[in-house]
């Protein structure tokens, strides 16, 4: 089957340069243009509060990037920090360049397929998300140095400052902290290292206590001290060594001394006219983006009915997720074939197949179906400053805590990355997607990710977007695009409705209330399973997904405004999205 796929693909190729037409050719916004000020959208006030401290300080949107993804470091512990990775998608004003900073985990060469089988050959999902196995070499501590050596305008530690005062001082304990701390104690509480942080007289912390870390301030404190060498070696490698093998599992000195961010061009795309510039592999995002949105290019969907709009870009995602599934992975071990995958040319093909009256099954090869539910792991956040610089940094330790490990005496909680490997081929992870070969773990290799940072330009805005979502975070950017073309200003955009297909399971996901009765009715007349939360008993599903955080420049006025996801809630010091001038 797998054979036939790859010459019906080829086939589609072919086929497509009989198909595609000349597009419109996207502007850029004029260079000489500025912002009235900066903006910045992040999950947390904290964090978004860092990060104007930092540009009134003389700081740039990067040195304002160091210092928002530490503080949400320190105050989402439920989404990102240092133990785990993250991408930096980065615009410098004056230069014009993009750059895309990949700080992903890599996996440990004692990680081989076979320690994460149990003794029947299945899967042993214990391991692949919890503990020591679960966990990769953290990338974003070297991301912070990275992008504070080479892009920023301020000392390393001067931008971490909030952070490290933050975690030696404390914060609120809040709604969605403990409830998700409620969900994964008996996994926390595993670890000496973790119990020391989260509980106190051996209860966990409750709404509104604070949560003190003075062995992470110390490890940020080294950190900005020592830059590289202040995490990868010296006190802090040595604790993490020490207490990942007290656990049973292995790393060595060198390989957290070899770790090493990676600068890749990133993925540039058209679409009406906008330009594109998102995330290369490792992520999947980008070039699932640009298939996505260039095989919808020619039909007008703001001129449709909803039923018709969903079932097209829902078509969309499906072929997408497909090529995901079987060439996507870490671009250092795999050859992957991207230029065609992102073709214009292979769009139109890939166009061709879509029946625009009836759904396309999936069963191409076999697959279990898995809930459409979700946690909100990962967070992304989003600045412009007063220059135009601009950064979307989308950042992770995966699932809920991550792996839920804190070794003694660093603070910092561990990811469980190693799960988004294939850790055995054909077997979906946590978040119900499957691989193969081409993302296979190797000693130093990244894991595939579906964080997608994106810019979009065009003559008159610029916008800046992500989301956290496991693999929803594709078709949630998707979607955002979309609202932006459409004109929806950047609140409009992170409030507006959302739903996902991911080839396998064979289903259309949706939020509660996202799609009307009468677009559900059509979607299954055309032969789509749509999953609607609460609908069938014992069926999960959530009600809200993501948080997507967006600013906006509006280039003839010089305006910038900010968009921060209501599904995290407001009111409770959750979420801040704001714009100020910054001259």
């Amino acid at each position: 089957m797998k054979g036939s796929m790859k010459l019906l693909l080829h086939a589609w190729f072919a086929f497509a340069f009989l198909l595609v037409s000349a597009g419109v050719q996207a502007r850029e916004a004029p260079r000489n243009a500025k912002p009235d000020g900066a903006a910045i959208a992040s999950a947390h006030a904290l964090a978004t509060d860092a990060g104007f401290e930092i540009i009134a300080k003389g700081g740039n949107a990067f040195d304002a990037a160091v210092a928002v993804s530490s503080t949400l470091s320190v105050v989402e512990p439920i989404s990102s920090g240092l133990g785990g990775g993250g991408f930096f998608l980065l615009h410098d004003a004056k230069t014009g360049k993009d750059v895309f900073v990949d700080a992903r985990e890599t996996s440990p060469a004692s990680a081989t397929p076979q320690v994460y089988l149990n003794d029947k050959g299945e899967l042993n999902r214990d391991r692949a998300t919890n503990g020591p196995w679960a966990a990769g070499i953290p990338g974003l501590p070297a991301a912070l140095v990275h992008v504070a050596e080479k892009y920023g305008r301020l000392p390393l530690k001067v931008s971490l400052a909030p952070a490290i005062r933050i975690a030696r001082d404390g914060f609120p304990m809040y709604a969605r902290l403990v409830r998700g701390y409620g969900e994964r104690h008996e996994v926390m509480e595993r670890y000496p290292g973790t119990r020391a942080v989260f509980l106190k007289d051996g209860k966990p912390l409750t709404e509104g206590e604070l949560l003190r870390q003075p062995e992470l301030a110390m490890t940020l404190q080294l950190l900005g001290d020592r830059g590289f060498d202040g995490f990868y070696r010296g006190p802090t490698a040595q604790k993490l060594i020490a207490g990942v093998n007290a656990e049973g599992g292995n790393w060595t000195a060198q390989e957290l001394a070899a770790y090493r961010v990676k600068e890749r061009e990133p993925i540039r795309f058209k679409y009406h006219d906008w330009n594109i510039v998102t995330a290369p592999p490792t992520s999947s995002g980008g070039i699932a983006l640009a298939e996505m949105l260039q095989i919808l290019e020619p039909w007008d969907l703001n001129k449709m009915d909803e039923a018709q709009r969903v079932h097209l870009v829902t078509e969309s995602m499906r072929r997408a997720f497909h090529d995901r599934t079987f060439y996507l992975g870490d671009p250092d071990f795999v050859k992957i074939p991207q230029s065609t995958l992102i073709s214009p040319y292979y769009a139109a093909g890939l166009r061709s197949t879509i029946n625009p009256l009836k759904a396309t099954p999936s069963d191409l090869l076999p697959g279990q179906p898995t809930p459409f539910e979700e946690h909100p792991e990962t967070t992304h956040f989003s600045i412009i400053d007063a220059n135009g610089n601009r950064a979307a940094v989308t950042q992770t330790v995966n699932l809920l805590f991550g792996s839920g490990l804190i070794p003694p005496g660093t603070g910092v909680l561990l990811n469980n990355e190693m799960d988004d490997f294939a850790l055995k081929p054909g077997t979906p992870n946590a978040f119900g997607v499957m691989g193969y070969a081409a993302n296979a773990p190797e000693p130093g290799k990244r894991m595939l990710s579906s964080m997608t940072p994106t810019f979009m330009t065009s003559p008159e805005r610029v916008a800046v977007l992500g989301t956290p979502g496991g693999t929803r975070i594709i078709t949630m950017v998707l979607l955002g695009i979309l609202g932006f073309d459409a004109g929806l200003d950047a609140q409009q955009v992170v409030t507006k409705p959302r739903y996902h297909h991911q080839w396998l399971p064979d289903a259309i996901g949706i939020e509660k209330d996202a799609l009307s009765a009468d677009t559900i009715a059509k979607l299954r007349a055309m032969g789509h399973t749509v999953i609607v939360p609460g609908e069938v008993r014992g069926q999960r599903s959530s009600d809200a997904w993501g948080n997507m955080q967006a600013v906006e420049w509006d280039v003839t006025s010089g305006h910038l405004s900010a968009g921060s996801d209501p599904r995290n809630p407001v009111g409770k010091g959750e979420v801040k999205a704001k714009s100020a001038s910054a001259r």
